[in-house]
């Protein structure tokens, strides 16, 4: 087995653990001090898309954008001001299976920025004049998205490969959806599907883990248990599909893929490294190497594994053009064939580890990316991985591994493949 020794960089990084808590109401709050100027903070909720219900599609994500847009104590202005006027910055984002607010601030502003967040998180009024207003800015989002090979076609190789379950759905929603959605459906929706216990506050700054929680408590801690007994509806059924489609592009745009492991899986490693390996972040990716540099096939090539509560997706985005996309395709299972039946060699097995390794310390130094992994996987997997573990875990992943998980997700028989031929103006 290939060990990828524990260089001084990771030393460091291992030094600190996050410190775990609960309030009275079923919210958990993590915590990991770290000296600096600079602290980040999040709130995930486990609660997206495929939380809603059909006629509900894109009002996980029209709360996100709508939380700020007033409270019983502030005006818009005054939210978006708040953390602004101070040199910090304050987000959202939604996805298939949470929704998150985020900030990042100069550590002296702690207090400020929790009594923000629970006031958006917990005191929104949604305005239906203010409702009225980001209805439009959603619409631009929507549109843009359709102006965009890339995002239309994954957007609807997802609604392909989940046909029919609630994953399949846009996070965006649909134009005649989100032209309907009203005030009390912002409400409704909050009440079946927000659930104290299903949150967690998470937190890394120069600040000692007893005032976090004493700020997290005096914040949050008085906010009254709302608990749900919320149960998704389980993916199972997968059927591989082929569609094909004209776009009046100049580019054809190509995805291919299926089903993965789930985020808890003991396979998620394996996959991950297999991922990486054949059309990750890296240049030296063999779609990279393979088809962009050594044919010119291609300018956008890069594959994708996303790991969801009960299952995950694994897919190959191309761009090319039309007259080369056959051959890029082909090429495209060809290196799928070699990963299929090649292990890799002990030098490449080396190189994977260490590769996968970097790009995690790399990611890490962001401390909003870290906070973010941490948050995601106590909400997931009621656990935090740390830098050691995954070193622990790339470790312990064999040649084997990754051809074994190979055959499984990249099964021919399995795959699905969804086409936009590019066609003349």
């Amino acid at each position: 087995m290939i060990i990828v020794s524990l260089q001084p960089i990771f030393i460091a990084m291992l030094e600190n653990k996050y410190t775990e808590s609960v309030l009275p109401n079923g919210i958990r709050l993590l915590h990991k001090e770290k000296k600096g100027e600079i602290a980040h903070l999040v709130l995930i909720v486990e609660t997206g898309t495929r939380d809603e219900e059909a006629y509900e599609n894109g009002l996980a994500h029209f709360v996100e954008h709508t939380i700020f847009k007033g409270t019983q104590r502030r005006k818009a202005y005054h939210i978006l001001s708040c953390l602004d006027n101070v040199g910090g910055d304050l987000n959202a984002f939604t996805t298939k299976e949470e929704t998150c607010i985020q900030a990042t601030f100069l550590k002296q502003h702690y207090q400020r920025t929790l009594d923000l967040f629970a006031d958006i998180a917990f005191h929104s009024t949604f305005p239906e004049n203010e409702l009225a207003k980001e209805k439009e800015v959603i619409l631009d989002e929507i549109n843009s998205y359709l102006d965009s090979p890339f995002d239309e076609i994954y957007d609807l190789f997802e609604e392909m490969v989940f046909e029919g379950h609630p994953l399949s759905r846009n996070i965006l929603g649909t134009t005649e959806l989100v032209k309907g959605f009203r005030q009390q459906d912002i409400l409704d929706f909050m009440s079946h599907n927000y659930s104290t216990d299903q949150m967690v506050l998470a937190s890394v700054g120069d600040i000692s883990s007893k005032d976090f929680e004493r700020l997290a408590m005096r914040y949050f801690g008085e906010q009254p248990a709302h608990l749900i007994n919320k149960k998704r509806e389980p993916f199972k059924g997968y059927a591989p599909k082929h569609r094909e489609m004209e776009r009046k592009n100049h580019l054809s745009h190509c995805m291919i893929g299926s089903i993965a492991p789930e985020f808890c899986s003991p396979l998620r490693m394996p996959i991950v490294m297999l991922n990486n390996v054949l059309g990750g972040p890296a240049m030296s990716s063999r779609l990279g190497l393979n088809i962009r540099e050594k044919y010119g096939f291609a300018y956008s090539i890069e594959s994708q594994y996303s790991a969801y509560s009960d299952t995950g997706l694994i897919s190959i985005y191309m761009g090319v053009d039309p007259d080369s996309l056959e051959k890029a395709i082909g090429l495209v299972y060809k290196e799928l064939d070699k990963l299929c039946q090649q292990p890799l060699g002990t030098m490449q097995l080396q190189h994977a580890k260490q590769q996968l390794i970097g790009q995690v310390a790399l990611s890490y130094e962001s401390g909003m990316t870290e906070l973010l992994s941490a948050a995601r996987s106590l909400l997931m997997g009621d656990t935090i991985e740390y830098m050691d573990d995954i070193i622990r875990k790339v470790n312990a992943v064999t040649a084997k591994d990754i051809i074994d998980i190979a055959n499984q997700v990249f099964d021919k028989q399995q795959l699905s493949q969804i086409l936009f031929r590019g066609v003349e103006n």
